[in-house]
């Protein structure tokens, strides 16, 4: 197996991310991996085609948020492929998710992914973020190059429970952006990440309800 073999690659990076690899771990994420690539060829779901890659850019990139989910709730906005929903729901069989996304082929692709895959922990939900009304919020609401972090918060903000985060998935940070907050929602913390093989700037940004920041 060579070190750019994808098997190679992941089993580098979860140990650099610190994610404990389970007996099925690797299995599923390399599983999804493959499905990902037949499904591509059809449906055009990533730009990303070498397998090596996808696990660097997709598997690895969605890991790397892992330390920083809040409760045991969790929904995925604008999940396209299952990204990083799917992907945090292999690694913490223990949680609920949700993977949202308004696009036929991508909720089509999530569900063959969960059946293939015995993902029972997750939900796949085909609806416009805005019209999405769950009978309670979530601990989590993550989005991984969805929107602007105000257009996230205004789209997202009515699914974060009482004590909810919404968590964004950024490249490099604008400060533009980050002033452009709606009336109710603060920034709590942005935080550097580091994805293993990947070079270029990613960050997280922690957004909670503004009265929540000043009770703390």
């Amino acid at each position: 197996m060579t070190e750019n073999a994808p098997e190679a690659v992941l089993e580098d990076g979860l140990a650099r991310l610190g994610v404990a690899a389970g007996p099925d771990l690797a299995e599923r994420l390399l599983d999804y991996v493959a499905l990902l690539q037949r499904w591509n060829a059809a449906y055009n779901l990533t730009s990303v085609r070498e397998p090596a890659a996808i696990v660097r850019r997709h598997l690895l990139d969605s890991l790397a948020v892992l330390p920083y989910l809040h409760g045991c709730q969790i929904v995925d906005v604008g999940s396209g492929p299952g990204l990083p929903g799917l992907v945090l729901a292999m690694a913490r069989p223990g949680s609920s998710f949700v993977v949202l996304d308004s696009a036929a082929k991508k909720t089509r692709f999530m569900r063959h992914v969960t059946a293939r895959l015995a993902l029972d922990n997750v939900e796949v939900v085909r609806a416009r973020v805005e019209d999405y009304a769950p009978a309670s919020g979530f601990d989590t609401v993550i989005s991984r190059a969805f929107s602007s972090l105000g257009e996230f918060a205004r789209l997202a903000g009515h699914l974060a429970g009482a004590d909810g985060r919404l968590l964004a998935m950024k490249g490099e940070l604008v400060g533009a952006e980050l002033a452009g907050l709606p009336a109710g929602w603060s920034i709590a913390r942005t935080q550097a990440l580091t994805v293993p093989g990947i070079g270029e700037a990613r960050h997280l940004v922690e957004l909670v309800r503004a009265m929540d920041e000043q009770d703390k």
